[in-house]
Order: C-alpha cells, then structure tokens, then sequence
C-alpha cells in the first residue's frame, strides 16, 4: 500500500492515475499491482499493460531503460538499436527508451514503424549496434506487452547479462526527470530491411518457377508480418499470395484473432475459410512479432490440417537434407539445434546424412548462442514454432522460415506430393512420433506459488514407469549435460517422453508429451498412456 500511495503522489500521465484512482479501496486488486515488481530476466520485461510496478507502462520501461543505459555505459557500449511491434503502448515505449538512450548519450537507431523481431536481431548486427531493444509481447493476448534485449551479437540476453542489468536497474526509482538529444536518434529508413531480405535470399536452395510455384494463403494476424513476408515472397517469384484481408492492418487489439498466436486453431479461422475459397497449396499465419509461423495443408482429401510446430520443423529439416544432397553438399559435421523440448525424430534424421544435433534449454536465445560456436549451422528449430534458417540472425524468423517452408512446397511439388504426404512419408521413414503441449495458467501471486508446490511435489515423488517401462529423470535445475541450471523436469525411455517446466513469458506451467510408435495408432495410444499419467500425479 506505501507503493501505492506513492505511486498517486508521483505519477504525472493522466492515464495512469486515472488507473491508480480507480483501484482505490480495493485491496487485492492494488496488491496484483504492487506486490512485485516486474522481473527482469533473459527475456526482458513481458507484462500486463497498465499502472503499478508489475504492469507495463512508461514508468518501469523508463526505469528498465535507465538501467540497461547504465549497463551498457559500463561495458563501453555506445549506440543501440530499437524495434516495436503493433500492440497497444509500443511505438510510445519505443520512442521513450530512444529518448532515454540518446539523454545518457547512447546513439538510439530507432525504427520508423512497427517492424518484425527477427529484422531487429539482424540490424543489430548489421549496424554494429552495441545492444538492441524490441518492444513487443510476441503471441500474448493484447493485454500484454512486452521490452525484449538484444546483445551485440543479436541474441537474446544471457542470464549473466540479465543479472548485471537488473542490478544497474535496481539503482533506478520509477520517476526519473531526463531531457532526451534528439540529435542522438536516428529514425531508421528502409535500407535496414532491403539488406534483410537480401540476406534471407542467400539462404535460398530451389529456383521458384512457373510449373512449382505455390499458391498460398497468409495472414500476418494484425502483425508485423504484411510488408516482409509479402515481399519475400513476390521476390521469390510467388504471385498466388492472398492475404487475408481483415487481419492485414495493424491492430493492436487483435480484433479477429484475441490470441494472437498461430499455435492456436482459431487465430487461422479466417486464414483456413479463404482456403476454402483459393484452395492454396499452402496456408501461413505470422504472429504479432513475425518471429513463430504456424501453417496448414491439404490432406490426401483436400481437408486443411494445421501441422504443429515439430511437425513443421521436420519438414523444414528434411527438405533442407534432401536438397542440399540432391546438390551436392554433404550435411556430415552440419549441425542442427534444437531445444530440449522439440521432437526427437530430429535425432534420427540427422544421423542419416551425418549431421549432429545439438540441444539447448527452452528458449530461442540458447540456439542464438550456439549457433555463436557452430562452424557448419544448418538449422536451428523449438516446437513452439520458431525456426532460423540462416545465420542473418541470431533469433527465431517467420519471415525467412516463410520463404523456406514455401520453397519446401514448391521442390516436393515438383515431384508431386503435397506437404501433408511429405510428412506422413517422414513418418514411415523415422518413426511415429507424436507431440502435444498442455499449458495450466496459474496467473497471479496465487498461482505462482501453487505451480512451486506442484513442481516441489513431482520432484519428491517423480513417476518412476509408464506401460512398464522404466523413466529415466533428469532434474535441469542440478545443472545437467552442460547446460545452465534451470526449473525443468524430463521423464523419458526409448518410447515416451514428458517435460514440465514452468513458462518464461507466461503464467503458465507447461507440459510436454512425445510418445513413439511403429504406427500412428500405436504411438497416439502411447501419448493417451502419457496423458493419464501426467493426471495422476498433476492431482
């Protein structure tokens, strides 16, 4: 309550203490507010937007910004790079974080309209920025927002990096008077994004013709997606591009799709009723930050079945190894980096072509990072339908892993098979592997500590067989297989495969389930089995 009371004292913006003003008296409303603040982690800040220190709003984006401006002053850092995405608040959360940079006398590389994630990661790069910032809260509902950073490299922060800026932010109240130097921002033109598209394009492995060419149905879900995808794809040759009409413009309440995020069936209703209309070879969806990418084909009856994101990334990676020796160019000593999460039937595709496969932590920021140390990258791919297919950036890009998929269509096209049979023929080849994700929101100060509980009690009590078969359990948080400490568990044997973790981004516990089989049959009542389980002892 002192926070609160302080909080009415201070703040000046109108819009906020009108907020504030409406809460008063009620008490558990002003401790959701107030009870902590937002953390301030490897993916930045990700909140409600709204008044008080657990929301997003100027005030601790100004506070975040001054400690980050410190941070990088520290580490000789001097210009950095800021992107926002179409949700309610961003463009003025970009140009505030500008005009603290430029007032500690960072160089701020703003970005003249809303532009996609993974444009943000390569710039970074590209201009030799010392950081990068994009406001954006990727698939969230439109509730959220989000202020992501970015290292010099383009990754995502590392853990050290995070502690340290958190410290820096610490020294920071929310109310700080700054006067900004505008001749320190430089509003960026479209150069940045002629230069990523000419990157993608180098990664490019099959000639887009008249007789392969795909039709396709987009939706970039009132995003970032529309001016970058659209134009990979004309670039690429590609002329049957139906956008889908009412969710073309930028909206940052997502009127049409409330969630946002192409992992769900209902953000690609209008996307899946024109393909009904065009009958495309294929469907797209880019989320709001044009990073995950969901997509649809049409089965052996022509009905459009949305893939998920592992089945997705199986086709990306089997198209790029039949390709690439159907070219000439061995895959031995390439490596693949996935997350620990993602579908394991990229082990046993990879090893047929000789390529390793590395695995990382959930969390794209991990690959960024190994892909940092890996000589030969060949893709870097999470179940949550995030894919790299170069090494322009160092996150996951909707707007390449676009251009891929659709080459993807057109080189199986030519040989007459649909994508749809191409993943069935995957199937046969390596194995029926079968994923689904549960997601328990838990929201709240509640809700935290009942997922602790939960997660406490799984780890006291761990499931020790499944079918009557043995469970191997790895603990992440011990520190396990070189990789950083971290609150995952994995219960797994040659046929079964579950992981719990609390999410990220979200207040939610996640739960991921991959069971394989000879055949589709098999491995589904495999997942059923699972599924039972996990309800015995999530009780």
């Amino acid at each position: 309550m002192i926070e609160y009371e302080r909080w009415l004292e201070k703040v000046q913006d109108s819009e906020i203490k009108n907020e504030l003003l409406s809460v008063v008296g009620n008490d558990k409303e002003i401790e959701d507010r107030f009870y902590k603040s937002l953390t301030f982690g490897t993916g930045g800040l990700r909140g409600i937007i709204g008044a008080g220190t657990n929301r997003m709003n100027i005030y601790t984006v100004g506070k975040a910004t001054f400690g980050l401006a410190e941070y990088l002053l520290s580490t000789g850092g001097k210009s950095i790079v800021i992107a926002y995405d179409s949700r309610n608040k961003s463009a003025e959360f970009a140009r505030l974080a500008a005009e603290i940079m430029s007032y500690k006398g960072i160089k701020a590389h703003l970005f003249s309209e809303l532009t996609p994630t993974p444009v943000l990661s390569f710039a970074v790069r590209y201009l030799k920025a010392s950081a990068g910032i994009v406001i954006t809260a990727s698939h969230n509902p439109k509730e959220y927002n989000g202020y992501k950073v970015y290292n010099s490299l383009g990754c995502q922060i590392t853990d050290e990096a995070a502690k340290a800026i958190t410290a820096k932010i610490n020294e920071y109240d929310y109310f700080n008077d700054f006067a900004p130097k505008e001749s320190l921002i430089e509003v960026l033109d479209d150069s940045v994004k002629t230069a990523f598209l000419e990157a993608i394009k180098a990664f490019s492995l099959t000639k887009i013709t008249k007789e392969n060419a795909p039709s396709i149905v987009y939706s970039p879900l009132h995003g970032t997606g529309k001016k970058y995808v659209q134009a990979i794809l004309q670039e690429m040759g590609i002329k049957e591009v139906y956008t889908v009409k009412e969710q073309e413009m930028p909206d940052g309440n997502f009127t049409t799709c409330p969630y946002p995020n192409p992992e769900e069936k209902a953000a690609l209703t209008l996307a899946l009723r024109d393909a009904e209309i065009y009958k495309p070879d294929l469907v797209l969806a880019t989320d709001p930050d044009a990073d995950r990418i969901g997509i649809a084909v049409p089965n052996e009856k022509g009905e459009y079945v949305l893939l998920n994101g592992n089945e997705t990334g199986s086709i990306l990676l089997y198209y790029i190894l039949l390709k690439k020796q159907e070219m000439g160019i061995p895959c031995t000593r390439s490596t693949v980096i996935k997350t620990i999460v993602t579908t394991d039937i990229i082990f046993d595709m990879a090893k047929e072509y000789g390529a390793e496969v590395k695995e990382v932590l959930t969390g794209f920021k991990y690959i960024g990072e190994a892909l940092e140390e890996t000589k030969d990258y060949l893709l870097g791919l999470e179940e949550s339908y995030g894919y790299l297919v170069g090494t322009h950036a160092r996150d996951k890009d909707a707007v390449s892993a676009a251009m891929m998929i659709a080459e993807a269509c057109a080189y199986f096209k030519e040989k007459g098979k649909g994508l749809y049979k191409v993943l069935q023929e995957i199937y046969k080849r390596y194995g029926y592997y079968q994923t689904d994700l549960k997601s328990i929101s838990l929201p709240g100060k509640d809700g935290m500590e009942k997922m602790q509980k939960i997660l406490s009690n799984i780890r006291k009590n761990p499931p020790r067989e499944i079918d009557g078969q043995a469970l191997h359990f790895d603990d992440f948080a011990q520190g396990l297989f070189g990789l950083p400490k971290s609150d995952v568990l994995r219960f797994k044997n040659e046929s079964y495969r579950l992981i719990i973790r609390p999410s990220g981004t979200e207040p939610k516990m996640k739960i991921y389930l991959q069971a394989k089989g000879e055949n589709q049959e098999l491995a589904v009542a495999k997942l059923q089995a699972m599924q039972a389980l996990l309800k015995n002892f999530m009780d």
